[in-house]
């Protein structure tokens, strides 16, 4: 599939809109909206119960998201929300005072509140500063202490666009025992991650943003070393190895993550996302890298011929991610500009924070680039 296939699947740019804001939502592709119709009509019309086929669709996005970030599928649940992954974790782990977990001051609140909430146990948090918005993997690593339990930090930093380099710190937290815990919301569906050799402890993903599926369902991907040391907060009938036996009431976890999954999820969405990584797998998740970074360095270079610099201008090409942000006095009227272009973007903290995806164009990025040269 090429890119120009992909586009056809976007409805939106009939409209002549140009949406570069892919790390906020994304906008939802044709396929999505036929299977979320079909769903529907199901329900209300013809296989009203089809639990045959909900279980059948589950099971194919745990594969394809498993295949996604290199893990097995039995080491998937689905969530409704990152923050609430998050708290599976947090809540989940036998914390003694004087434990010390290292979070970074660039996150987004999702990763820290969680984390924070500890306090009342006696858990110490230890925030790395940043340098520029950027916090790297010796900055992570230098912070570590005999106490430190838990490294928690985004796969990509959701305003600079720093892509971590998650393997040099799971190596570290293996050879010292520390859980890794990974928010990779802003990176999975624009860059590849690969959960088992990175040592992963634990990742949770909302599926709205890069994974273009719909709010109101994430996943975590729990490893079977940490699943013997985290206990469920919150069961129910689906957390159970035998959820049919209906009457039996033998409170035996599931093996597998979905001990997490207490019950019923999202199935809407879980439709919509299946349908979303269709998408992916047919246009190749490795060209979707290849193509999300083309774009990213494309708009980087055109941006510094015109003199603004983004955060991550002059960094290596590994830590480049879908997400280009930059800082001005005159943040709000560049984003006004834009907007009223119909130029779809974020304005965040005070920066103009552009998320292309695969399908964008350079054409694209050259009307946006003009536009930005007016407004500055």
């Amino acid at each position: 599939m090429t890119v120009q296939e992909a586009r056809k699947y976007f409805p939106y740019l009939n409209s002549g809109k140009i949406y570069l804001n892919h790390a906020s939502i994304s906008p939802l592709s044709s396929l999505v909206t036929e299977r979320v119709k079909d769903f529907l009509r199901e329900r209300s019309e013809t296989d009203i119960e089809n639990v045959p086929k909900t279980q059948f669709v589950t099971e194919s996005v745990r594969n394809k998201l498993a295949r996604l970030i290199n893990t097995s599928p039995d080491r998937i649940a689905f969530v409704d929300n990152t923050s609430n992954g998050l708290n599976i974790v947090a809540q989940g782990l036998n914390w003694k005072t004087g434990d010390r977990i290292i979070l970074n001051d660039v996150e987004f609140p999702s990763n820290v509140y969680p984390f924070l909430n500890l306090k009342t146990q006696g858990v110490e948090i230890d925030f790395v500063k940043s340098n520029n918005g950027i916090v790297t993997a010796d900055d992570i690593i230098r912070k570590i202490t005999p106490k430190t339990k838990l490294i928690s930090i985004s796969s990509v930093q959701f305003l600079s666009g720093y892509r971590a380099d998650l393997k040099k710190i799971g190596e570290v937290c293996k050879s010292k025992n520390i859980l890794f815990c990974v928010d990779a919301i802003q990176g999975l569906g624009a860059t590849t991650l690969n959960f088992e050799e990175c040592n992963i402890s634990f990742l949770a993903c909302g599926a709205q943003k890069w994974l273009m599926g719909m709010m109101g369902l994430a996943f975590i991907a729990v490893s079977e070393e940490l699943q013997t040391k985290l206990a469920p907060k919150y069961v129910g009938w689906q957390s159970v190895e035998n959820p049919w036996t209906l009457l039996n009431y033998d409170l035996e976890l599931k093996k597998s993550a979905e001990a997490f999954q207490n019950g019923t999820i999202s199935v809407v969405g879980v439709n919509a996302l299946d349908a979303s990584l269709e998408l992916f797998e047919m246009f190749g998740i490795e060209n979707v890298e290849e193509s999300v970074l083309a774009n990213s360095l494309y708009l980087t270079r055109h941006l510094d011929n015109i003199g603004i610099k983004t955060l991550l201008s002059g960094y290596d090409f590994q830590h480049i991610s879908g997400i280009i942000s930059f800082r001005s006095d005159s943040a709000k009227s560049i984003y006004n500009s834009l907007t009223e272009a119909n130029i779809i973007c974020s304005l965040r903290e005070g920066f103009v924070r552009f998320s292309p995806h695969f399908y964008n164009t350079c054409e694209e990025i050259d009307l946006v680039i003009e536009r930005v040269k007016l407004a500055i």
